[in-house]
Order: structure tokens, then sequence, then C-alpha cells
């Protein structure tokens, strides 16, 4: 008994050496728990023991009421850090699942080309004539960074382009691959204009840029032209009816020396360009390389022709001339043809409507013959080539890669018909051949019956409003055998052969399977000289 009172004794002495856990010490034990990660970051002392701990309760009451203001400040900044912390978890998994959930640059693409009807291709853009509205140019030009590889833009026939150009202009250095810019029919402004020349350093691949019907651009050509650097590797240049000026011909002779790899040039419908010509054909030697010219309708003058002329030397690769629709050259052929007949790579030579005089008839008698590569002729609307002694027509017989012949309304002769029917013999490639608005066919067809027999490659024989009587009719039918061409046979002003004619017309437009062609309508627009 004694023995376990002993023990008991001892029990009870040890309890109270123990200190008893009061509510308060458990409250802090829970506080500690809450604040502190187990196992990853190291116990911190709560913020009760550290008020605790620097509590001395000697100081004054001004220090203890500082002490746990203090406290309570570095308690609350630690709880504001700790929800920014909460907030910028947050907000990057709402970042990222933002990303996961929009559509890729390619999938924008994809959405942009079949909203507008388009089969999407990463190297050609081809978007002429979708009604593109700014908005729309916007949004391509958002979608540049994602086509890397693009080589060809097409925005022609959109007018809303116009006045929006900058925007699209601003991201080209994303595709500097881009090889082809076409921007006909647009509307440009001289804003576009002048965007367009501080982009080209950022496409120095571009070859092609096509600028045609944009009006806007006559007078303010330089504020591209000067933008552009040496060496430009641009081969096509086409501003087509742009209402240019003399001072924009004067802009753009200068730059062909910068554009030494030109190939073609197009400046057509442009009849205040003419004044310039002399200038614009004094730098032609610097593009040596040209091999097509179009200066139809140019408002060219006696002394452009001889400026050009004397240019043509510089042109060996030349392959097509067209300075057709110039009506104030008549007459200036006899004194500047010397350098045409060295152009023995031409292969189409455009001259129609130019008023050429019997004078000017007699020069190119002797020097078109010359052009031993030509494929394509056109004199129409010339009516002194039909009237001249001179045998041009005659002398086709020396061009025998010809393949197409127009002479429509000439004031051909019965001389000049038939001389024109026996050169037709020596024409084996001969594919087209409009003699329309000739009256003396009429009647007298059997001359080129001969040249048609063997014309096996005819595929297009236009004889508008040319007189034909009972017996030419006749004479088409007979050559119903194999003979697939394309009869235009209009206003013939006969109506005792109409009937004749649509036999004639059937059986002509006969396919090889069987089928029968329906028959264009085609008509002359030309004017007469």
């Amino acid at each position: 008994m004694e023995e376990t009172d002993d023990i008991q004794s001892c029990q009870g002495k040890h309890e109270e050496d123990i200190p008893k856990s009061s509510p308060f010490d458990f409250a802090i034990k829970q506080f500690q728990g809450k604040r502190s990660s187990p196992g990853k970051r190291k116990e911190q002392p709560s913020a009760i023991k550290k008020f605790f701990r620097g509590f001395d309760f000697g100081k004054s009451e001004g220090e203890v009421r500082r002490k746990i203001e203090e406290t309570e400040i570095n308690n609350s900044g630690a709880d504001d850090q700790s929800e920014k912390e909460d907030l910028s978890v947050e907000d990057g998994l709402s970042h990222l699942i933002s990303e996961a959930e929009s559509p890729s640059g390619e999938q924008r693409f994809n959405q942009f080309m079949q909203k507008l009807g388009k089969k999407p291709n990463s190297k050609n853009l081809d978007l002429n004539n979708c009604a593109l509205s700014a908005a729309d140019v916007t949004d391509l030009a958002s979608l540049l960074p994602f086509l890397p590889e693009l080589e060809e833009i097409s925005l022609s026939w959109n007018g809303c382009v116009g006045g929006t150009l900058k925007a699209l202009t601003i991201h080209l250095h994303h595709v500097n691959l881009l090889k082809v810019l076409r921007l006909n029919n647009c509307r440009l402004t001289a804003e576009d204009v002048t965007s367009l020349g501080e982009a080209f350093e950022l496409v120095p691949q571009l070859e092609e840029l096509d600028l045609s019907w944009n009006s806007n651009i006559g007078g303010k050509l330089s504020l591209l032209t000067k933008k552009l650097q040496k060496g430009c590797k641009i081969k096509l240049l086409k501003i087509t009816d742009c209402n240019l000026t003399a001072k924009d011909g004067e802009s753009l002779a200068e730059i062909l020396n910068v554009i030494p790899n030109l190939e073609v040039l197009d400046l057509s419908i442009n009849k205040h360009i003419g004044c310039s010509m002399k200038v614009i054909a004094q730098d032609l030697k610097n593009v040596p390389g040209l091999k097509e010219l179009n200066l139809h309708m140019c408002g060219l003058k006696q002394d452009s022709l001889q400026g050009l002329d004397t240019a043509l030397q510089h042109l060996a690769e030349l392959r097509k001339l067209d300075i057709s629709c110039n009506k104030e050259i008549g007459g200036g052929f006899k004194d500047s043809t010397a350098h045409l007949a060295s152009l023995k790579n031409l292969e189409v030579l455009d001259l129609h409507q130019c008023c050429v005089t019997e004078e000017d008839m007699t020069v190119l008698s002797q020097v078109i013959p010359l052009l031993s590569s030509l494929q394509e002729l056109n004199l129409s609307s010339n009516k002194n080539v039909g009237v001249s002694s001179d045998p041009l027509l005659g002398r086709l017989r020396f061009l025998p890669k010809l393949k197409s012949v127009a002479i429509s309304n000439c004031g051909l002769g019965e001389e000049s018909f038939s001389s024109l029917a026996e050169a037709a013999l020596h024409l084996p490639e001969l594919e087209i051949l409009d003699l329309s608005w000739n009256k003396c066919v009429g009647g007298n067809l059997k001359l080129l019956l001969g040249a048609l027999k063997l014309a096996t490659e005819i595929q297009v024989l236009r004889l508008n409003s040319c007189n034909l009587v009972a017996e030419d009719l006749a004479l088409l039918n007979s050559l119903g055998h194999a003979y697939t061409a394309m009869l235009t046979l209009l206003y013939m002003l006969n109506l005792c052969v109409v009937n004749t004619a649509m036999t004639t017309v059937k059986r002509a437009m006969t396919i090889s399977d069987g089928h029968t062609a329906g028959l264009p309508v085609e008509g002359s627009g030309w004017g007469v000289c």
C-alpha cells in the first residue's frame, strides 16, 4: 500500500511539473497549422507569437499601440500579396485556356477565304472582284504574318481597297518572298501610291506590278517611282489607263535605269504621255531585255515615233510592239523605220488605226517582210493598205510563221485581195484571218479557195460585212469536210443568201465529235483612218 501511494505521489509531482495547455495555446497551434504548408515551407513563427515576443510590458502605452499597428499592417500586406499571387495564377490559367480555344493563324486564313468563296492557297492570294470592304482589307493585313510563303497577291477590281492600302503595306515585311502584286481598278489614292512606294524595300523579290485602271495615279507617279531602288527585280510594269501626264512620263523615264530586268512595259490608253515619249525612248536603252512594249492609244506623234525607232536598236529581245490607235503618227513611218527591220525576234506587230499614208506603206512594204519571226500582224483600219501600189500583202509570203493576219476595213481592191490570196498559199501555219469590212471580198472569195484548202490550221475566218453572195457561201459550204474554223459572216447585207449562210455556218462549225458549236457574234469596234 505504501508503495502504491509513493507511485501516485510521484505521478502527481510529475504532472505538476508539466504546464497545462490553455485554450489560447490551442488557438495559436491551429493558426500556425493553417499558415504553413507541410513539407514544403519552413515553419514560420505566427504573427501573434511575433507580437508577444517583442511585447515589453515596461514600454509606454504609445509604443505598444504603435507596435500593434505595425504588426497589423505587416499581416495585411502579406495577405494582399497572397491574394495577388492567387489572382496571377488564375489570370495565367485563363490566358492559356483562351489561347487553346482561339483559332490558329492558318484556321483564321481558311475562314477568311471561305467567307469570300475562295479556296485557300498559301502561295497565291487571288481575291479579284470579291467586293472586299475596308474591314476585309484590315483583316487580310492581320493574316499576312501567317503567310510567309506568299508569292502572289491579286486584289484587282475591288474599289474599297482604295484609301486602305496602307493597312496592308505596313505588313508586307511578313511576305518578303512576294513576286506578284496586282491592284487593277482599286481606286487607289495618292496616299495609297505613297504607301506602296514606301513598301518596295519590304518586298525585294517583287517581279510584277500591275496598277492599271487607277485614274488617280495620274500626276502622282513620282510618289511611287522615287522609292524604287537600284537593282530592283521588277520584270513587268503595267500602268494601263491611269491618266498619266507628261510629268509622269518623265518620272517613268528616270526609273528605267534602276529596273534593268524589265521585260514588259504597258503604258496603253494614257493619251497625254505621248508628249514625254521622246524622253522615255531615250532611257529604253537601260532595259535591253525588254520583250513587250505596249503603247496603244498613247497620243504618240511623228517625233515620238522617231525617238522610238532610235530606241529599237537597243531592244534586240523585243517580241511584241503595239503602237496602235495613235493616229498622229501617220506619215512618220517613212523616216522612222530604220531600226524596225533589225528586230529579228519580233513576233507581234500591231499598227491598226495609225492612219498610215501611201508613203508609209512604201516603207513598210520593204521592212515588214524582213521580220522573219513575225507571227501576228494587225494593219486593220488603215485605208491606204488596200489602195497602195506597193504589194505589201503579196510579200507576206516571206513570213511563213504568220499565224494571225488582220486587215479588216483596209479598203482592199480586187488587185490587193488577189495578192493576199496568192500570199496565203505560203502561210501553212495561218490560224486567224480577218477580212471584215472589205466589200471587194464579195463575189471574189473563190480567189482565196486554194489557200483555204491548204490552211489546215485555220481556226478563225472573219468576213463581217463583206458583201458575200450566194456563190461565196456555196464555196464555203464546199469546205465543210474537216473545216472547223469559227466563221463569222455577220452583216452580209444580202438577205437572199441568209438561209444559205446559216446552212454554211452549221456545217463549218461542226466539231469532229458531231456536236455543233454556237456562233459568237463579233463586230468591229475600230474606226477608219
